[in-house]
């Protein structure tokens, strides 16, 4: 197999400039870089990760610990995290933490911990002190995104603010009895998000004059199937029908256009729906959300791990980002018909 002096030779440059051009380590010109790319692979010369990681003491590897894979947000957030590493030459080490609180207290005490990984993004996880601080001492930097975390760059959502948005959406078109299918206790850990997306759909309705109806709330797993039988539960009598629905997922608010259609309703001209997270599919369903750019907040937390773990680079010191959202309005939503 070729070794870098070989490459060298044929690029016509040094083996330092050889390492830095393939590492991403160093600054090297374009025309240079490309000279030694074109090389690498008329040789067939692939850098050694152990030699690597010898050289640097670090292993270009980035955990990323995440509460749930099979929930399309969080393999969103993955899956930017994921394409930013690897134009920066980084692999990625998945820690999915839904088998519960024992995963993740191994996951903390002992994969972190030892030395396969550079640093750690933290996904939807409210961190506890003693892990953060396992993590600092031993120079491991972390990112947070879902919310604040004491002492950690971390980018946060206004789940607050992205409920009213989605609630006075629906008010703005004229609906008063506006329903809620938001999440159940065993999602109100971290960050709370069920709880403040509840809160401000009942802040939108206070300040429109309106009275929360608590019959109008039912609880879900956020899945399409768990919103579908949320909405069947609120549309099924209709005397008490609302005449909107906030879901506090898009695939939540999937699943309530589909249980509205079984009825025998029509989306928006009988109910209005509208959820939050702007999923795959929403175009396809016409579905007016809140638009979060999961991906976009994958990238952007590898671009903060960067600053952290590129030599010169001066951190910024620990602090919130707030993250963007819009609203995305397509036809889920009307009028409200007594409007």
């Amino acid at each position: 197999m070729a070794g870098i002096e070989e490459v060298a030779r044929l690029a016509g440059v040094s083996t330092a400039t050889v390492s830095r051009a393939l590492s991403g380590r160093g600054h090297v010109s374009p025309a240079s870089k490309a000279k030694v790319e074109d090389a690498a692979a008329r040789l067939g010369y692939v850098v050694s990760s152990s030699a690597s990681s010898l050289a640097s003491g670090r292993t270009r590897n980035v955990g990323v610990v995440i509460p749930f894979l099979n929930r399309w947000f969080f393999s969103s957030v993955l899956e930017g995290a994921q394409r930013a590493l690897l134009r920066q030459g980084y692999d990625l080490t998945l820690y999915n933490l839904s088998g519960g609180g024992d995963e993740r207290a191994t996951v903390f005490e002992h994969f972190l911990l030892r030395q396969r990984v550079d640093a750690v993004i933290a996904v939807s996880l409210e961190l506890e002190e003693a892990e953060v601080r396992r993590l600092h001492e031993l120079g491991k930097p972390l990112v947070g995104v879902g919310g604040p975390i004491p002492g950690v760059r971390t980018l946060t959502i206004d789940d607050v603010a992205v409920a009213r948005l989605a609630t006075e959406h629906l008010i703005g078109l004229g609906h008063r009895r506006i329903a809620h299918i938001g999440g159940d206790l065993e999602f109100d850990l971290d960050f709370h998000l069920p709880t403040n997306r509840r809160l401000g759909y009942e802040a939108a309705l206070a300040d429109a004059g309106v009275e929360a109806d608590p019959r109008l709330f039912a609880p879900a797993d956020f899945t399409i199937r768990g919103g579908y039988h949320a909405a069947k539960q609120l549309l099924g009598v209709p005397r008490d029908r609302p005449t909107a629905i906030f879901a506090a997922s898009d695939e939540m608010a999937i699943g309530t256009i589909l249980a509205a259609r079984d009825l025998g309703m029509s989306v928006p001209r009988d109910v209005s729906v509208v959820g939050v997270d702007d999923h795959d599919l929403s175009d396809f369903f016409g579905l007016t959300t809140v638009a979060q750019f999961p991906r976009g907040q994958g990238e952007q937390a590898v671009e903060i791990l960067m600053e952290q773990l590129e030599p010169g680079r001066d951190a910024p010191p620990p602090a919130a980002t707030p993250l963007p959202f819009e609203l995305r309005v397509r036809n889920s939503t009307a009028r409200a018909p007594e409007a």
